[in-house]
């Protein structure tokens, strides 16, 4: 063990429904969830605090508190422009500091369909 606060990678765990729920996603849903937490255990910071802390996230993916008036609790990563999202919770450990996803979820955008043309 370090003396210090260790930095990333973090260690990330998955709750059993969570994990169970990311299993049934279909494969191109599944691999951007397990994106999204490939960016979560690199991240200075997986509160995503500060000004434009999500800048480095990839398009389609930012973080953001559940509750505003609790920046350093549960924390929600939106993925695929916001149709999918893991809900975690970053627990600041000096000798083990861990992501714990404790939910998964993801729907399938439905396609853009525009009005009949007027005749």
């Amino acid at each position: 063990m370090t003396d210090g606060f260790m930095g990333p990678p973090w260690q990330a765990d998955w709750r059993i429904d969570a994990l169970a729920i990311l299993g049934t996603l279909p494969d191109h849903a599944r691999e951007l969830a397990l994106a999204a937490r490939a960016e979560l255990v690199t991240a200075k910071d997986p509160c995503f605090r500060g000004i434009d802390a999500d800048a480095g996230l990839p398009e389609g993916m930012w973080v953001v508190p559940v509750r505003s008036t609790d920046p350093k609790g549960r924390q929600v990563c939106f993925f695929d422009h916001g149709n999918g999202w893991l809900k975690y919770t970053f627990v600041r450990r000096t000798e083990d500091p861990q992501i714990v996803v404790e939910e998964v979820f993801w729907q399938e955008a439905e396609p853009l369909t525009l009005p009949p043309a007027a005749e």
